[in-house]
């Protein structure tokens, strides 16, 4: 009992009155980290894949394809079921996001997740050796040890999904300023007389290198329709992948004209003229916002310069005035 007592008493100085606490729950930490390894190398139960085969055998004679890709070379496989979503709309979710951000790997959604779990508990791992190590001799309070120990572990889990975001917005900005001048080119490739298909895989090896990420969606189209798949539903996918307005409208645009059987060049003509039409109007927007934007800059660059040079000789002069006078 003096022992323990000795070693309470050792604890709490050095780590304040929740010491004892923190030490159980490193050790739960620690404990977690042993088990779960262990838990992955358990063996698969036969009747629980004979269900996941059923599962996905379902799922492909009612969707036409299956919802995760096995594959023998990746070492993540067997790890699936616990880095992957087991919601099918959660996975759709998560799928659609990456596709969007350019991820279109098959087992995308598992790396992601493995990072995620790979990154929160190496940086959980990390805040506690920081605050063990480095902290182990200063007064810190208990709020500031456990920021120091659980919000590295926030970060890491945190920053995959950032950085997933990050992508989606600058795929989406990239594909929003190329698309007015592929609809140009598309349609002259039209009026020349080449069909859809063709325009799309000219307009396609021409952006490739000022926008690669549309042009990328074209190759995507063209390799689609020529596989065989439905013109509609390939439109309907490059929209739901590129994630942007201007698209979606273009693609109902030629839905509506293959539907009704409407000229293509025509409704090409009209919303390229749109698209010109709006790119100017953000131009313009862009250029009505700077003024605003550049009030308080000018301001705090410029007023307080100005203000030295006007006042200060005279805040000078007055100061000399002060120290001459005798009181």
């Amino acid at each position: 009992m003096e022992f323990l007592s000795t070693i309470n008493t050792i604890v709490t100085d050095s780590m304040g009155p929740f010491g004892p606490l923190i030490i159980v729950g490193v050790l739960g930490v620690m404990l977690i980290g042993v088990t779960i390894p262990l838990m992955l190398k358990q063996k698969a139960d036969p009747l629980e894949k004979l269900k996941r085969s059923n599962r996905a055998a379902a799922a492909k004679s009612d969707t036409g394809e299956r919802l995760r890709f096995e594959s023998k070379s990746d070492k993540l496989e067997k790890y699936s079921n616990f880095l992957e979503p087991q919601d099918e709309e959660e996975y759709t979710a998560v799928r659609l996001k990456l596709l969007q951000a350019g991820y279109k790997s098959k087992t995308a959604v598992r790396t992601y997740h493995f990072a995620q779990f790979a990154l929160g508990l190496g940086l959980l791992a990390l805040g506690l050796m920081y605050t063990l190590v480095l902290k182990a001799g200063q007064e810190t309070s208990t709020q500031s040890m456990m920021l120091s120990i659980l919000l590295p572990g926030v970060v890491g889990y945190m920053a995959p999904k950032y950085w997933v975001n990050r992508r989606v917005q600058e795929r989406k900005a990239s594909i929003e300023n190329g698309f007015p001048d592929a609809l140009d080119m598309m349609l002259v490739c039209v009026e020349a007389g080449q069909s859809l298909d063709q325009a799309i895989i000219r307009v396609a090896a021409e952006l490739k290198a000022g926008f690669p990420a549309l042009a990328e969606e074209f190759e995507i189209v063209a390799h689609e329709a020529k596989a065989g798949k439905d013109k509609v539903n390939v439109l309907r996918d490059m929209a739901e992948r590129a994630g942007v307005q201007d698209v979606a409208s273009f693609v109902t645009v030629l839905i509506q004209s293959t539907t009704f059987g409407t000229s293509i060049a025509e409704a090409l003509r009209v919303y390229a003229a749109e698209m010109r039409d709006k790119r100017v109007m953000k131009a313009e927007e862009a250029a009505n916002k700077l003024p605003t934007k550049m009030t308080l800059a000018t301001m705090m660059m410029t007023v307080p310069p100005l203000l030295i040079i006007l006042i200060g000789p005279s805040v000078y002069s007055i100061y000399e005035t002060l120290q001459n006078v005798n009181f």
